[in-house]
């Protein structure tokens, strides 16, 4: 490996060989107290940063690449603002369009100055936070723009409706709306200072503020989200500390071709629809080491009515939540297909890996391939039974025709849960071409919270009464177990049931080749 500069912007890079070689370029100098800022342009791979341990290979990406046009003058802008690189790229840093990253008052207008600045140039820019702390409303990402976050600083997001669009689609702290080739990175912070946002901290759950004032959005779910992409393409994340949000934390909405990866998010466990990371109606998108440990689900594929999602990877990501760790839905308007998750670890979740079906969109083809995780049961208030794997297809309401989940494949699964897999669809809805292979789950029991009972939240049938069974299957079609192991922990359980627990004659077509159960020897504790 070749070391490159030993600025805030030096990066790590290796001879790596990847079918698409596109220029990511970034700054190779040092920022000083001067007017005069000296860079010079770098070309690499995309992905390449701070952390020398990480190659990223998004090669479909087109982030920020030079422009070979000349810079076209702007005398809205002084050179004391602007700087230029040698490839014609402004870099526009923050506190000389005003801001002092003092975290002492809202810089939303220099912060919006300078991205502009850089925008307003042909080829877009780099726009720079030295370490510091700069309050901000809703700040807008504008096409050919990298912020850039540097270690040491926080971009801390207002507690303020009045520093927020007035509406309530665009009320994000950071928000790229209809643009492409952005990203950002840098080492550094963005907060949504979200424990501002609670009106009564609870130990089972925070009580939230809402900002319902126009009906525009329900209930307590009236709060602001950290940063979006809508209809954007051309995305790239990385290497960013996300914390505290108020409500979602990274939300792609409508969006192609999205690179993340390399993030650590933290959000207040106790905090509902902390969501870690949110793609709705998004195509081709790679996720990847990525540090999740949040209240509310952690990756959270979901449609709108606009269209559908497909090519989503998931790899190399720490995820601990109180809600779901990777969950498909609840939102399943349009159709999923070709998603594949790999390589996970899951610790101390609610509910491990969720498919829930409630809308009209259908679910085809699912992998989840090499994961280990740990389930365990919370406050009933918070959705799940720590279901190591759940599957549920049923109508969201009466007027719902409720779309269909198959070939959903499960390999490679070690878990140590509360509970067992939960698999049913409906009379709507029956599941099919189901694959479990190589799948362990070990039933013991961690905490006091009641058991036997299954979760059919959102609608359907709620919250019921039933044992814990290892299995449970209902409305299923087509399922094959392959090398599928139950090893009960406990066998003095008053709510632990049937190893393979199926609904009436609701189940057909089962293959099982390899599937065991085993229960603790009582005579071993004598």
């Amino acid at each position: 490996m070749e070391l490159l500069g030993s600025s805030p912007f030096s990066l790590l890079t290796s001879r790596v060989t990847i079918p698409f070689l596109l220029l990511f370029c970034v700054l190779a100098s040092s920022f000083s107290s001067s007017t005069t800022l000296s860079v010079a342009a770098v070309e690499l791979l995309p992905g390449f940063h701070t952390l020398p341990e990480i190659a990223a290979v998004d090669d479909f990406l087109e982030l920020g690449s030079p422009r070979d046009s000349p810079l076209r003058k702007n005398k809205k802008y002084g050179k004391n603002e602007l700087e230029l690189r040698r490839d014609g790229r402004p870099v526009c840093e923050v506190t000389k369009f005003g801001a002092a990253g003092t975290g002492e008052k809202y810089e939303t207008s220099a912060i919006q100055a300078a991205i502009d600045a850089c925008a307003d140039f042909q080829g877009g820019g780099v726009v720079y936070f030295a370490p510091g702390t700069f309050l901000t409303g809703t700040v807008f990402l504008r096409s050919n723009i990298t912020l850039w976050i540097d270690e040491g600083a926080t971009i801390l997001g207002s507690p303020l409706q009045s520093h927020f669009p007035l509406s309530s689609s665009q009320w994000y702290t950071i928000l790229a709306q209809d643009v492409e080739n952005v990203g950002v990175t840098g080492g550094g912070v963005v907060s949504g200072q979200g424990l501002k946002f609670v009106v009564q901290f609870q130990e089972r759950k925070n009580v939230m503020v809402s900002w319902n004032s126009t009906d525009a959005c329900l209930g307590d779910e009236c709060r602001p989200r950290l940063i979006g992409f809508v209809n954007c393409k051309n995305v790239h994340i990385w290497n960013l500390v996300l914390q505290d949000p108020a409500y979602w934390c990274l939300h792609i909405l409508n969006s192609d071709r999205v690179s993340i990866h390399d993030l650590n998010i933290y959000g207040d466990f106790n905090t509902p629809n902390t969501d870690g990371i949110d793609i709705e109606s998004s195509n081709n998108t790679v996720i990847k080491d990525c540090h999740i440990d949040t209240g509310d689900d952690a990756i959270c594929p979901k449609t709108n009515a606009d269209g559908p999602l497909h090519n989503l990877t998931v790899t190399d990501c720490w995820i601990r939540t109180k809600s779901c760790a990777v969950k498909l839905g609840s939102g399943t308007y349009a159709d999923f297909h070709s998603l594949h998750f790999e390589r996970l670890t899951i610790v101390d979740s609610h509910r491990g890996l969720g498919l829930q079906l409630r809308d009209s969109g259908s679910i085809d083809n699912v992998s989840f391939v090499n994961i280990k995780m740990s389930t365990q049961y919370y406050d009933p208030s918070w959705w799940g039974r720590a279901e190591p794997i759940y599957i549920t297809a049923c109508p969201r309401s009466a007027s719902t025709k409720v779309g269909s989940i198959s070939n959903v494949r499960f390999i490679n699964i070690s878990a140590i849960s509360e509970n067992g897999m939960f698999i049913t669809g409906s009379k709507e809805s029956l599941l099919r071409g189901l694959t479990f292979q190589n799948v362990s789950l070990s039933m013991k029991r961690s905490t006091n919270f009641q058991g036997g009972m299954q979760d059919y939240r959102p609608g359907c049938q709620g919250l019921i009464e039933h044992s814990t069974s290892g299995v449970f299957m209902a409305f299923v079609q087509d399922v094959n177990m392959d090398n599928v192991i139950l090893d009960w922990q406990e066998n003095n359980l008053s709510d632990w049931g049937l190893p393979l627990d199926f609904f009436h004659s609701s189940v057909n077509k089962i293959s099982l080749r390899g599937f065991s159960s085993s229960f603790p020897d009582p005579s071993s504790s004598l």
